[in-house]
């Protein structure tokens, strides 16, 4: 390594405020690609009422978002190894001030399913950038901690976007709504310009294998311990996708909750979620086997799923354990991403990143095509069942993965 290089990449062990500045930087930038999962199914009820809609309808705009976001975020990954991560973060941002502003102007179905397509879009990058920069940034006895504060600055991406599209829309209309989340995106894209130094990726432009180009880049595709994280994401993901997409309108059906109410849920969800991710984090700097904590949380929120699925709870017990679903997921997040890097190849984390993440956009667009015609027929129990009994199958997949890579 030249002495530019190590000049621009730290060592192992550098000051906990460099460290803390790059995972503050790149907390804010998950936050914001989580906050745009949010901006369209938000506005279901008002788009329901405004243009007539069925869910069925709607929850194919999500499953547009989302499989334009993982087939992005697949090619992602391999962009992010050649030209480093900051240029696609800058990319992503503006996109989603681009997506928010044709939100604000959409005037049916097309228009919406053209906003669709771009919050994919900008959403595809989030994944295979956020984690280059955490992995080559930050010293590696921190990298615990600092996927344990991407997690959890992601639910707070969540919950921020009912509080923030709900307050908006009911003061200011939901087009003026969609306005100001294009100010807040081109703010968040300032703030990143201005310390972009502590966001600058080591990439290797012309790195060839011994076969040439094609077959070194593609080779970690042959290994079944990536596509066993990919199971893993795509199958847990379908059942956040319920929380997202229907829970205010299950909720609402079969508890006869507010909407205001149910929203708040959300955000307590994802808030709760977030106190997970905080937690999740000194458990995954001290326990080696990252799959077996993915596997025991994963396996209680299915259970909880299952209670609330039921419905032989209250309405305010229900939101109480969907609120604990989330705290329960949220601890083995950190553990997660761990597992994840122990299946990584070295020089490979964008593309790994990115291939397996697009499990999770997968699970999104497929969860409401599966749980969209059972809300359709007014089976809100058995909406709920069926995602406590997807996330006990990623239960399946995360030991797979660990029996792949454990020592």
């Amino acid at each position: 390594m030249t002495s530019a290089a190590a000049a621009t990449f730290p060592p192992p062990i550098v000051p906990l405020r460099q460290d803390a500045g790059i995972v503050g930087l790149v907390g804010l930038a998950h936050a914001s690609s989580h906050f745009s999962h949010l901006i369209l199914p938000l506005m279901f009820p008002v788009f329901i009422k405004e243009f007539g809609f069925s869910y069925s309808e709607l929850g194919l705009l999500m499953s547009v978002f989302f499989v334009v976001s993982g087939v992005g975020q697949a090619c992602a990954g391999f962009v992010v190894d050649r030209l480093g991560a900051r240029p696609l973060l800058f990319a992503a941002i503006a996109i989603l001030v681009l997506t928010c502003v044709c939100a604000s102007m959409a005037t049916g179905y097309t228009g919406l399913m053209l906003v669709a397509a771009l919050a994919g879009l900008g959403n595809a990058s989030f994944h295979p950038v956020d984690f280059t920069i955490l992995n080559q940034r930050v010293s590696a006895p921190r990298l615990g901690y600092a996927f344990s504060a991407h997690g959890l600055t992601g639910n707070l991406g969540w919950a921020a976007a009912p509080l923030f599209m709900a307050g908006m829309s009911a003061g200011f209309g939901w087009r003026n709504a969609y306005l100001a989340a294009a100010v807040l995106y081109a703010l968040i894209l300032a703030l990143l310009v201005v310390h972009r130094a502590k966001l600058s990726t080591h990439h290797k432009a012309h790195d060839v294998g011994l076969h040439g180009p094609a077959e070194h880049s593609l080779a970690f595709m042959k290994l079944p311990v990536v596509w066993w994280c990919f199971a893993f994401f795509l199958l847990s993901t379908m059942t956040l996708a319920v929380v997202q997409n229907f829970s205010v309108s299950i909720l609402k059906a079969m508890q006869g909750v507010s909407f205001e109410a149910a929203t708040l849920t959300i955000t307590f969800y994802m808030l709760a979620g977030a106190v997970g991710m905080f937690i999740g984090g000194f458990v995954a700097a001290r326990m080696l086997n990252s799959d077996r904590v993915v596997a025991v949380c994963m396996a209680a929120g299915a259970l909880l799923f299952a209670l609330c699925g039921t419905g032989w709870l209250g309405a305010n017990a229900t939101m109480v354990i969907l609120a604990c679903t989330g705290f329960a997921i949220g601890i083995g997040g950190p553990s997660r991403d761990l597992m994840i890097k122990k299946a990584t190849p070295k020089g490979a984390t964008g593309r790994v990143y990115g291939l397996v993440y697009s499990g999770l956009d997968t699970g999104f667009a497929l969860s409401p095509l599966l749980f969209g015609p059972l809300m359709d027929r007014g089976q809100y129990g058995a909406t709920l069942l069926g995602a406590a009994a997807v996330l006990m199958l990623s239960v399946v997949a995360a030991l797979g993965v660990g029996q792949r890579t454990r020592p």
